[in-house]
């Protein structure tokens, strides 16, 4: 199976982590998670879940069992996803804090996610950042103006409404929709655009 790395740190909106999680789980790919400090005290006072120690309990947090997820701890740099001779399809930071943002414009490799996302980038690997800072200052724009320049896809937390959302959960699919939407995996969480004639030509 393929491999894919997700890293989640420190930002609020840890529930789109665990959404994507739980689709990942679903479908046949190896699933590489690294969780930040940080991230681990987010998800406890955002998701009610403890995390904490060398094992944390995944199932708790995605809400299934599943056999396809390997825990990396983010202090292990000599781990498997540590290398470019590791193959990996894509890796996908969610939510990136602006910290883990500008560390990796700045080819800082300070622990493990950092290290993944700076070979993601060397390797030419597909390297996906959702951001959910706001509002955000020129050192944040520029550090993500920096890394989209060099192919990485910068995917801010940003719900959107023409799919007339009714609740949170379906907030948090729209956004996870556009995650795998760029990995290119298949799902049915947002409907399909089938467009729409929004002017008259009398209008125009």
């Amino acid at each position: 199976m393929e491999n894919i790395i997700v890293g989640i740190t420190g930002a609020s909106g840890v529930i789109y982590a665990q959404r994507l999680l739980k689709i990942l789980c679903k479908k046949e790919y190896n699933i590489h998670l690294i969780l930040s400090d940080a991230a681990v005290q987010i998800i406890k006072h955002e998701l009610g879940v403890n995390l904490q120690g060398n094992q944390p309990n995944l199932n708790e947090f995605i809400g299934c069992a599943s056999d396809t997820i390997i825990y990396h701890s983010n202090t292990d740099i000599g781990t498997t996803i540590a290398s470019s001779r590791y193959p990996v399809k894509t890796m996908v930071v969610v939510p990136c804090s602006t910290n883990t943002l500008c560390s990796i414009a700045h080819g800082i490799s300070s622990n493990l996610i950092q290290r993944a996302a700076s070979v993601t980038l060397k390797e030419g690997r597909k390297l996906i950042l959702v951001p959910r800072e706001t509002p955000l200052s020129p050192i944040h724009l520029d550090a993500m103006l920096k890394l989209s320049m060099i192919g990485t896809c910068i995917l801010p937390a940003m719900p959107g409404f023409y799919h007339n959302p009714r609740t949170l959960d379906d907030q948090v699919d729209f956004v996870v929709a556009k995650i795998l939407d760029i990995i290119g995996i298949h799902h049915c969480l947002v409907p399909e655009w089938q467009g729409e004639e929004l002017f008259h030509t009398e209008d125009l």
